[in-house]
Parts: structure tokens; sequence; C-alpha cells
């Protein structure tokens, strides 16, 4: 291995500089503050835990994605966690243990095995919000207006909100006759927008032509709120289950369009991102220029099962890496410049330099026989001694 090599991080990983680190913070603070000002409680779950815990009750996908290492004190495989929601799920059920609603909110660093998009990251810097307790139509409301608070907290504008139902695809599957495996095989052909292997793959099952139709017709449902009157006229007679997700998303886009109205809606029948984990409204919003969501989320019921309580559940979460990049910042202090003093150990210098800190001024005080200058140190000012006093200036 060369010295070039061992400074080298592996791919997907990445470090954090000075000032990029500065204005991540800044948002950090921004939007756990958002959080408290909404009722949510904050949570650090630990960062590796049992496997059975961490995975319990979760998709297979993301047994897929999280690291797996050997405790040496007890012999047991531990996972580094690769999402925070499960991790949320199982506080809830089994720690905070609440009969009426809770909502909790997070930020930490989780790990993935493999990038979930291109150039996106392994370790993102997760931060989410999750509401468990209530399956109405107003947690829905909730959770999705939080999620766009948020990114407007990061600076984001111009959004759309995708919004789906994993219900459709579920009852349609189930009302065909489909055994698991087949499912799961239609499952990430739609996950992947392959339309024509998708039209093959249901050419070759031996389905009664009614049922043909409606799954076929699941690639071409997307577009914007027209798409649910043709999702009821295609899908007519696929019972009440079908009819429900319908009517669920039209009130709950009906009412955060009324809270957001330049918002931009788009709705896709065969968007079923986190198909095997989520049970019920889905929903990710996108920046232009973008192919990824800067947030996502949905509907979980029951996965707090596990762990003695199935609690309705809805959450979202983002990679707070990533909102750093989807605007103007929103007014986020990057916390520039500063105050450059000299190595003097002047008692008037000392003095002058902590009244400075303690109104909220950067000082960065010069060592004895440094070679420094203010611009290395991200100083646009200098204290100087003139006449008996010491007095900031500018570069």
């Amino acid at each position: 291995m060369t010295a070039t090599e061992r400074w080298l991080l592996p791919a997907g990983v990445e470090e954090i500089l000075p000032p990029r680190a500065w204005r991540l913070d800044a948002l950090r603070r921004r939007l756990l503050d958002l959080y408290w000002s909404w009722g949510y409680d904050l949570m650090f779950p630990p960062f590796i835990e049992y496997l059975e815990s961490l995975l319990t009750g979760v998709a297979h996908d993301l047994d897929l994605q999280t690291f797996k290492v050997m405790d040496q004190m007890s012999g047991r495989l531990m996972g580094i966690r690769a999402d925070m929601t499960p991790q949320a799920a199982r506080i809830d059920a089994h720690v905070i243990n609440r009969d009426g609603p809770s909502r909790l909110c997070y930020l930490g660093t989780v790990l993935r095995a493999r990038p979930e998009g291109v150039s996106t990251s392994r370790s993102p810097l997760q931060v989410g919000a999750e509401l468990f307790g209530h399956e109405g139509e107003a947690s829905d409301v909730e959770v999705v207006s939080l999620m766009l608070e948020t990114l407007r907290t990061a600076g984001a504008r111009n959004l759309t909100l995708d919004l789906g139902h994993v219900a459709v695809y579920r009852s349609l599957a189930a009302q065909a006759g489909l055994d698991g495996e087949v499912e799961r095989e239609l499952f990430d052909i739609l996950r992947r927008k392959a339309v024509q292997e998708y039209q093959r793959a249901l050419a070759g099952l031996d389905l009664s032509e009614a049922h043909r139709q409606r799954l076929a017709s699941l690639v071409d449902l997307h577009g914007g709120p027209e798409v649910l009157d043709r999702a009821r006229e295609e899908l007519d007679g696929s019972g009440a289950t079908v009819e429900v997700a319908l009517d669920r998303l039209s009130n709950v886009a009906d009412r955060v369009q009324g809270q957001y109205p330049e918002l931009q809606l788009h709705f896709d029948l065969a968007e079923l991102h986190s198909y095997h984990y989520e049970n019920g409204l889905v929903f990710g919003a996108f920046h232009p220029g973008q192919g990824q969501a800067l947030a996502r989320g949905g509907r979980y019921d029951g996965i707090g099962e596990v762990f003695g309580r199935a609690r309705p559940a809805t959450g979202f979460s983002a990679d707070l890496k990533g909102l750093l990049e989807c605007g103007d910042d929103g007014g986020v202090d990057h916390r520039q410049g500063g105050i450059f003093a000299p190595a003097d150990d002047d008692p008037d210098l000392a003095e002058a330099i902590d009244r400075l800190r303690e109104s909220g001024e950067r000082v960065v005080q010069s060592l004895p026989g440094a070679k420094q200058s203010p611009e290395e140190c991200n100083c646009d000012r200098v204290l100087q001694r003139q006449a008996k006093a010491w007095i900031v200036t500018t570069v």
C-alpha cells in the first residue's frame, strides 16, 4: 500500500470538512428546533445492536444493507444500524410504552453495505421523525407536512411531492392469487420501472384477463391528480381495499395541497419504495434537477408487534448531508469570518478577547512563534492595539 492509498476512504464514505461542517451543524440545530416546536421528542439510539433486535420484523432489503460484526464479549452477532426507523419502533413499543400517540425524532449516522442510488452516500447522516399510535389521515398529513417543513428549512424550493399507496399493488396481487415469490419478482421489476420486462412477466402468468389488465395498468397510473380518477376507472371492481387506498391518497393530497398551494403533486401507483417494509401511504419529495428523493417516508403499521405492541406508525427520513445541496441554505448561519488576535500576554488583550467571545464573536489568538495570517484562520478582522485600547479593525 502506497502512502497515498493509506489516506483513501472507502467508496461511498466521506468526511465533512470546514466550512461545510459548520453549515451542516447549523442546519442540524435548526431542524431539531423545528421538531421540538412540533412536539417531537429527541432520541439517540445505539449505533450498534444485537442483530435479532435490530432486524426483527423488518424487510430482507435492510438485512442486506446491514454490516454484521461479532461481539467479542457475548459471542453474539451484532449489526451496525442501516436505518433508525426500526430502532424508533422498538423504543416506542418496548421503552416508552405509551398508550396514546408518541412523536420521536432522531439524527445520527447510519452505515449501509451498498449505496441506495448513484452517487449516494453509504454513511448518511440520517434525520427523521416518526409518529406512533395513530392510524388516521391526520397523522399522515402531519408527517408529510413536517417533511416539507424540513426541506423548506434547508432552503429547498419548487418541490414535487410524490405519493403512492402500497396497498393497491398488494391487494391486486392477492386477488390475482400470486404466490409470495412471484409477487416479489413483479415488485422488483416495478421498482426498477422496467415496463417491457413487467409486461412480459405478466404475459407468462396464468391469470384471468381482468387481473392481468389491472396489474398491467399500474405502470401507466402516474402523473397529476387526474391519475386518481383514471385509477378508479381502470381498477373498478378491485374491491374495498383499493377504494380505501385511493380515497386516502386523495384526501391526504387535498389537505397537504391546502397547506402548501405552491407544491407540485405527482401520483405513482407503481411507486413501491420499501414495499416489504411499508404497508400504506408512501411519499417522497423531489427537487428539480435531482433524480434521487431528498426525503422519503410512509406508513408501516404493525412493525412494533414483534416487540409486543402492534402500533400504527408513519414517518420520514432524509440525509442531512444531502439537504445541504438542495437549496439556498434557508438562512443557515455559515459561521464565516472572525477576529484574529496577536500572541500577547497583555491582560487588557485577554479581557478584550473574553468580552468579544461572550458577545458571540469568534476570536482566534495567534500562538507565540507561529507563522499564521488572519486569512488562514478564516478571519476578516483583527484585534489591534491603538493608543491604550484594543480595537477591532477590518483586514
